[in-house]
């Protein structure tokens, strides 16, 4: 049923994936070969424990994506494990596989809610303090990296589903006004990263997309340096896929701002079977359609590639499969999805990356 990435080409002898694949002197071009066609980056995150011991992860993540996300080692509880003691080894190590693969690397995240150190949830900080703090780690680990980072997610996940601000403690403490504040001192840590606002939910119309749309039609209405929106792009396909997602892309983009897809997965109830397969190829579809039609959606990137190392069944019960490639770097339908709409140059040669 499926032909494997790891231990052959992907256009595999016999199997069902390789007649329907394009030869390309005998191997299939690569998606970030196909996405270079469309303007467009894209990547992945990594697992730095995989990418460590694992050569097929490896091979896979150098050859098939033009960008790659720490998926935990840039997180504050990893980097900052002790207030003022920085451990970036296992971030640079990803920034050197970047550079030496020809990759860029999107930074995640330098403001989030969760996966902070003890010391700092646990701390009795006055609000003075707490945003030295803030200030700190942001000027300090952007800078550590300056000049090696693309994009940055500055600020994750600040907004409920309802549109309210998320209770945290950088809202607790320091007001609303802690998210400019980020942006601001990301800026002058390296005024050339691009600077994202990074949410779920927010792929569509709703409460919460519009609430983040408000807030950066604010910020860049009071000349904060923000570049971009992050559309995290978690599907699940028990609760149906989304519709409206091009025209709510096109939202922010008449605001100015860079647009990207920056975590797509799309889990299912487990088992899979062939019914499921073909809806989750649908989600990423309908993902990777909605940034190719946005002139200014500039990556998009999957939350892991294989199912052998997602998240997604830790963080939910009974749920998985939520990759493009199966526990055995099996190809399954959702890679060809991406694969099929990358190579129909859906961007016109006039669009501007």
């Amino acid at each position: 049923m499926t032909s494997s990435l790891a231990l052959v080409p992907l256009a595999a002898a016999g199997s069902a994936a390789a007649a329907e694949a394009p030869a390309h002197g005998g191997k299939e071009r690569t998606l970030r070969q196909l996405a270079a066609d469309d303007r467009l980056r894209v990547g992945t995150a990594v697992d730095m424990s995989a990418l460590a011991d694992d050569t097929d992860y490896r091979r896979i993540t150098g050859e098939q994506f033009s960008t790659v996300t720490p998926e935990n080692v840039m997180k504050w509880e990893v980097i900052e494990p002790q207030r003022g003691v920085y451990d970036y080894a296992a971030a640079d190590q990803l920034v050197a596989f970047a550079a030496r693969h020809g990759q860029k690397v999107r930074g995640h995240t330098l403001v989030w809610h969760s996966q902070l150190p003890s010391w700092l949830t646990t701390g009795d900080f006055t609000a003075q303090e707490l945003r030295q703090i803030l200030h700190r780690h942001i000027t300090d680990t952007v800078r550590h990296f300056k000049g090696r980072i693309w994009q940055w997610d500055v600020v994750n996940e600040a907004f409920n589903d309802d549109g309210t601000l998320r209770d945290s403690i950088w809202l607790r403490k320091l007001g609303p006004g802690y998210i400019a504040d980020a942006f601001r001192w990301a800026h002058e840590a390296d005024p050339h990263a691009k600077l994202f606002y990074n949410d779920y939910n927010i792929e569509w119309s709703g409460p919460k997309s519009d609430a983040v749309l408000d807030l950066a039609g604010r910020l860049k209405a009071e000349g904060v340096p923000i570049d971009g929106v992050g559309f995290q792009g978690h599907l699940g396909i028990q609760y149906g896929l989304p519709g409206g997602l091009p025209e709510n892309f096109a939202r922010f983009e008449k605001l100015g701002l860079d647009t990207a897809v920056t975590e797509a997965d799309v889990r299912m109830v487990l088992p899979a079977d062939d019914e499921k397969l073909a809806t989750q190829a649908e989600g990423y579809r309908l993902l990777l359609d909605a940034c190719l039609r946005t002139r200014h959606c500039i990556s998009f990137t999957v939350w892991g590639f294989t199912d052998r190392y997602s998240w997604v069944p830790g963080v939910f019960e009974g749920e998985g499969a939520a990759n493009l490639l199966d526990e055995d770097y099996g190809v399954k339908p959702a890679f060809r999805a991406v694969q099929k709409a990358l190579s129909g140059h859906a961007r016109t040669k006039s669009a501007t990356r």
